[in-house]
C-alpha cells in the first residue's frame, strides 16, 4: 500500500474514534513544526524545499513510520504550490520540490481556519505586516455572506414572470 493510499485510509476512515483523533492531532504538530522549518528560513530555506522524499521528510521532522503524514502534508499544500506533485505515486526516493506561492499559503491557512500555522511568528519573515493585514483583508471580503434584497416590482424569483408583489411577496 502507498503512502498516500495509507494517508486517504487512515484521514478519512473513522473505525475507532479515539486512534482517528490521535492520528488528526498528530498530522497538525507535524504539519504545523514543519511550516514553522519552512518558514523560519526563508528566504534560504531550499534545504527544507527540495530533495528526495524521504530525506525532506527527515528535515521536516517526519519519519519512516510517519512518511504517510508527509504525504498529507504535501497533499495538504498542493493548492499553495506553483508546481504539483504527484502525491498518490510519492515514494522515499520520489524527487519533491515545494515552490510555495507565500501569499496563497497564507491566504489558504486562512481560509483552512488554521489559525495554529497563519499564527505562527516565522510569517514576519515571509510577508510584512501589511501584506499579511491586505491577505487577511482579502480573505475576509470573500468570506462575507450578501443577501440579496428583491424589490416589490422586481421580477419574482420563483420564476413565474410576475412581480414579486403580485406573486411570493403578496403574503410576506
Amino acid at each position: 500500500m502507498s503512502y498516500y493510499e495509507t494517508w486517504i485510509r487512515r484521514s478519512e476512515t473513522i473505525n475507532n474514534q479515539q486512534e482517528y483523533t490521535q492520528y488528526i492531532n498528530l498530522y497538525y504538530s507535524m504539519e504545523k513544526n514543519a511550516y514553522d522549518k519552512i518558514l523560519s528560513a526563508y528566504p534560504d530555506n531550499e534545504e527544507f524545499r527540495k530533495g528526495k522524499a524521504s530525506e525532506l521528510a527527515g528535515k521536516l521532522g517526519f519519519n519512516k513510520d510517519t512518511m504517510d503524514i508527509f504525504v498529507g502534508f504535501l497533499d495538504g499544500s498542493q493548492t499553495s504550490l506553483k508546481n504539483k506533485i504527484d502525491v498518490e505515486n510519492v515514494d522515499d526516493d520520489s524527487e519533491i520540490e515545494l515552490d510555495f506561492d507565500y501569499e496563497k499559503l497564507y491566504y489558504n491557512m486562512r481560509d483552512a481556519k488554521a489559525k495554529w500555522l497563519f499564527e505562527l511568528p516565522a510569517w514576519k519573515k515571509v510577508l510584512s505586516a501589511d501584506k499579511t493585514a491586505e491577505i487577511t483583508r482579502e480573505y475576509r471580503e470573500a468570506n462575507i455572506a450578501h443577501a440579496q434584497i428583491i424589490g416589490r416590482n422586481d421580477p419574482c424569483p420563483c420564476g413565474s414572470g410576475k412581480k414579486y408583489k403580485k406573486c411570493c411577496g403578496r403574503n410576506a
